[in-house]
């Protein structure tokens, strides 16, 4: 063994060390009724149960003092986290969340060690690995295909912005997760977690349980703690959803927040890049890189004066004190196990001082659901979008809709083996972006949506935020016959463009998560931030995975 290699045995050894000691930090608390009286003797007991192993659990923070003290580099962490995602990513349980991992990962990791050994700390995310969402531009030996076998082959040609701002701050990109196809806007009978690039992608807790769509395999890649933390994006429930099933924070950011530039699109009015992580406060850090105004996405132009480039400071653990928070009550009663989570939920924000307006209703949420124009925007900006993207990568073999259309027919074997793609063929017969039909549709979505609801309300109540189920229990798979989803509180903030935060509550029979959801006005992402991380804190309520095969019911 030469010098070199023995360097590197001891250095991986003392980065292992240290990561046995950050792991006994990182036991879950207390049950959510727990701790809405006050059991902090509960949380120590169950803390003192929970084994330690190499990053479970450990968060952002964590591995900046780590690293900072000597104890671990940024080049043992993605070994390790490679070891990890082999392990249990790629055998073990096979949850298939990344499709690929970063073959310069390491390269980039030693750089970065460099920068740090010279006194250079770009910031909270520097030498943190991250996974991206397969729908997000990386100009380097990674594919970007929305999971589609269509566009594998030939990598982007050039970094999406929110991929150019996570390597200026440091971070590592790691791999490129697995998805919904095309972010679950191909089929209508889709099967959340399967692409044609990925095939079916599972959920960490029970194996054979849906890890939701479309972002997937961001979610459960963070939740198995395969990395720590990662992008997915969301049109309309996309991140909201995975985060909620799969036990992790997602922040849905206002549309505009985040550039959308270098993204597989579906829809520009409401399409946003947003974190996960497993706590608010590293879902929060890695929001702080993403934001401000780019040349390349129009959108953001609207967020000048209103973006943080750290979210960190609105971390506030008495954040629920004096907040005026509605209660949406039409999501409520849709499924009793949903309920037993999210009654207990509203206890706890009163017993954090919260004053709780019960109900603070969406007056136009009636006519969102029975408008045929929340579908008939999407198809009409999938078609223009998609086109749009495609001619910024001219390099592949497809340049149209009607392209991809064409490739799934001939390659049905792989792309279409379980469901088909009525949505891309709807969509490939709308007309163009200036038709009477797509302009009165979207402005019917803006006036229900905002005007006419989520503002209305929050108006007429004085209300900081809104609280709701953020969906239902994980159900099982079904390649053959699709989602069963009971559905969930993401559309009025996808027709409005306004921001969601999804958070741990509890656990359904035991085994599986269900999150809450703090919804707000445009930009309000401080606050909801502050709203989250106040009951994150009071709860404690994220449970590890426990890849259980299947959900045995008494």
């Amino acid at each position: 063994m030469t010098g070199e290699e023995q360097h590197m045995v001891e250095r991986r050894g003392v980065g292992r060390r240290a990561f046995l000691k950050l792991g006994a930090l990182a036991a879950a608390g207390p049950t959510l009724v727990q701790m809405a009286v006050g059991s902090s003797a509960q949380a120590e007991q169950e803390s003192r149960r929970r084994p330690a192993g190499d990053l479970e659990e450990v968060t952002i923070a964590d591995l900046q003092r780590a690293m900072e003290n000597g104890d671990l580099t940024a080049g043992d962490l993605v070994e390790m986290y490679r070891e990890r995602i082999e392990e249990l990513d790629r055998q073990g349980p096979r949850l298939r969340s990344l499709i690929e991992t970063n073959p310069e990962a390491g390269e980039i990791a030693e750089r970065l060690d460099q920068e740090r050994e010279e006194g250079r700390v770009r910031g909270p995310l520097h030498g943190i690995p991250i996974v991206l969402k397969d729908n997000i531009d990386t100009a380097d030996r990674m594919m970007t295909a929305a999971g589609s076998v269509a566009l594998a082959g030939t990598p982007a040609l050039q970094d999406a912005t929110v991929t150019a701002r996570l390597r200026e701050a440091g971070a590592i990109i790691l791999g490129k997760a697995n998805l919904s196809e095309w972010a679950n806007f191909r089929s209508t009978r889709p099967v959340s977690g399967w692409s044609g690039r990925g095939r079916q992608g599972l959920n960490p807790y029970v194996l054979d349980r849906s890890p939701c769509g479309s972002s997937s395999g961001s979610a459960a890649a963070v939740s198995a703690n395969l990395v720590a933390a990662s992008l997915g994006t969301e049109t309309n429930g996309s991140i909201v959803c995975p985060g909620s099933v799969n036990g992790v924070v997602g922040i849905k950011p206002t549309v505009g927040l985040t550039s959308r530039a270098g993204v597989v699109p579906i829809s520009h009015t409401q399409d946003t890049v947003g974190p996960f992580g497993r706590t608010v406060a590293d879902a929060a850090t890695v929001l702080g890189a993403l934001t401000g105004v780019d040349p390349r996405d129009p959108a953001t132009a609207a967020s000048a004066g209103k973006f943080h480039r750290d979210y960190r400071p609105f971390l506030d653990p008495d954040g629920l004190r004096g907040a005026r928070i509605g209660i949406v009550r039409q999501f409520f009663g849709i499924h009793e196990h949903i309920d037993q989570i999210a009654e207990p939920a509203i206890d706890v924000l009163k017993a954090r001082g919260a004053v709780v307006v019960d109900p603070a209703n969406i007056p136009s949420l009636p006519q969102i659901n029975a408008s045929p124009t929340v579908t008939s925007v999407l198809l009409f900006e999938f078609k223009a979008d998609v086109n749009k993207y495609l001619s910024s990568r001219p390099n592949l073999a497809v340049h149209t809709l009607a392209d991809l259309i064409a490739f799934n027919r001939a390659h049905a074997d792989v792309e279409m083996p379980y469901f088909l793609q009525q949505l891309f063929e709807q969509a490939q017969a709308k007309g163009s972006l200036d038709s009477p039909d797509y302009l009165a549709a979207l402005a019917t979505n803006k006036r229900l949506s905002q005007a006419e609801g989520i503002d209305k309300v929050m108006d007429e109540l004085r209300l900081d935020a809104l609280f709701a189920p953020t969906r239902n229990p994980a159900w099982t798979i079904d390649l053959l016959n699709g989602d069963r989803s009971l559905g969930g509180s993401s559309t009025p903030a996808a027709l409005a463009g306004y921001p969601l935060v999804t958070v741990p509550a509890g656990m359904s029979f035991g085994h599986l998560p269900v999150g809450v959801t703090f919804m707000g006005r445009a930009f309000s992402e401080p606050t909801l931030i502050k709203l989250a991380f106040a009951f994150e804190q009071a709860t404690r309520a994220r449970r590890k995975p426990e890849f259980l095969p299947r959900l045995v019911l008494p």
